[in-house]
Order: C-alpha cells, then sequence, then structure tokens
C-alpha cells in the first residue's frame, strides 16, 4: 500500500479569495458597499484587480456569513438589515455577554483582565484617529477576549457571528457623528469596574454598552439616510 500524498493545506486561489473577502468586508464597513446595492463579480474584479473567480468565491464566503445575497444572473445583493433584525441581535448579545460579564468578574485574575486593557485603549486610539477599521477589529478582539475568559469557546463564536451580521449598520455613522470616541471609552471604563470586584456594576455597563451603540446605531442611521446622496444599484 503506497504511502498517501501530503496534502497541500493552502493554495494560492485559497489566499486570494481570502484576501479579496477581507477587502470587500472592510468595503462594507466603510460604506463602500452599501446596503441593498447589487454588485457584479467582473465589476467588482476589475476595481481589485484580480479575476472575476475569486471575487465570485469571496462572495459566497460572504453568503455564509450573511452580509450578500445572491441575485441571478447579477451578481450579488449587499443584505439590509431592519431595525427588528438589530433589536434581535442586541438581544440576543445581552443576554450572552451581561450575564458572562458577571462571572468572569468573579472568576479571572486580575492579570487576565488587565492583559485585555491594551487592546481597549486601541479602541479608543483608533476611534480618535477615524479609522473605522481598526476601531472594528480591536473592539472585536476586546469583546470575544473578554467571553474567551468564561472558558466556553462557543459563547465567543455565536457573538461573533452576530457582529459580523450586524456590522453593516451603524459604525461609519458613529464615526460621522463623532460618538466612535464615547462608545470606545465604555471599554477601559467596563474594566475597570471588573477590577473593582463590582459584578452587579459591570453587568449593568455591559448592558448599557450595548444599548447605547443600538441607539446611537439608530441615530447614525438616520442621520446618514438625510446626508448620503443615493447611489445607483451596481455601481461601487
Amino acid at each position: 500500500m503506497s504511502e498517501p500524498k501530503p496534502r497541500k493545506l493552502v493554495s494560492v486561489p485559497e489566499r486570494l479569495r481570502d484576501q479579496v473577502a477581507n477587502a470587500l468586508r472592510n468595503a462594507l464597513i466603510a460604506g463602500g458597499l452599501e446596503p441593498g446595492a447589487t454588485y457584479s463579480a467582473p465589476t467588482l474584479a476589475a476595481e481589485y484587480g484580480v479575476s472575476a473567480t475569486p471575487v465570485r468565491e469571496a462572495m459566497l464566503d460572504l453568503v455564509r456569513e450573511g452580509l450578500v445575497e445572491p441575485v441571478r444572473n447579477k451578481g450579488f445583493r449587499v443584505t439590509e438589515l431592519s431595525e427588528r433584525d438589530l433589536d434581535e441581535f442586541t438581544e440576543i448579545r445581552a443576554l450572552i455577554e451581561v450575564p458572562t460579564v458577571g462571572r468572569v468578574t468573579g472568576s479571572a485574575t486580575r492579570e487576565q483582565l488587565e492583559a485585555l486593557r491594551p487592546t481597549a485603549e486601541e479602541t479608543v486610539a483608533a476611534a480618535r484617529a477615524g479609522d473605522l477599521i481598526g476601531y472594528l477589529e480591536a473592539d472585536r478582539r476586546f469583546h470575544l477576549g473578554l467571553l474567551a475568559l468564561a472558558g466556553n469557546s462557543r459563547l465567543a463564536e455565536t457573538v461573533g457571528d452576530l457582529r459580523k451580521r450586524s456590522r453593516l449598520h451603524g459604525p461609519a455613522g458613529l464615526a460621522e457623528a463623532g460618538t466612535l470616541v464615547a462608545s470606545a471609552q465604555e471599554h477601559a471604563e467596563l474594566l475597570d469596574l471588573m477590577l473593582a470586584g463590582d459584578a452587579a456594576a459591570a453587568e449593568e455597563h455591559m448592558r448599557h454598552h450595548l444599548a447605547r451603540v443600538r441607539s446611537r446605531w439608530a441615530a447614525s442611521e438616520q442621520d446618514g439616510g438625510r446626508k448620503r446622496p443615493a447611489r445607483k444599484p451596481g455601481t461601487p
């Protein structure tokens, strides 16, 4: 019996597909691709200087994440979320993150909590610099890092998925409205409460943090709707 050939773990097309997917996610966050608009793979491929194949493959990844949906013979439409969708995502996150913060306050060591301080500071620095992509990446690492201290990987996985599905709304408007810094500063405030051992106050702070972000999304979406000029679907 011959020995099996070693598997090739990552191919060049797979790496390119991942690069394109990340670029498209960033464009979704920054408003380069708008909710409700339809984009063709050839058009996006020309913009990014690649062939249409990795763009289609990357878009299929975004379909699985709920960020876009296929449109027959046209391309992919950026998913639009309703107010109810955002309310439900926020509610589920609160059900997970609020009690978890309380548990972690009582179980995590000072060293584990302080290890999150640099990430909390990164969110503030990125917010002040107007770096939306940097802010969201640091914000993601902070929240998921906090959940990881509970010792249940499924918690972080679930919240990570919810964050992906709701990331099309709010952050760009928050940056324009100048409220991103206030949201970022709440991370350090949460750490201070947890380090003080006040589980009840930490839970309440997390509850209000998520609720305030949700209300800021709503306000920024309304302002954005008045400020942004309409774009034709299909044009990046």
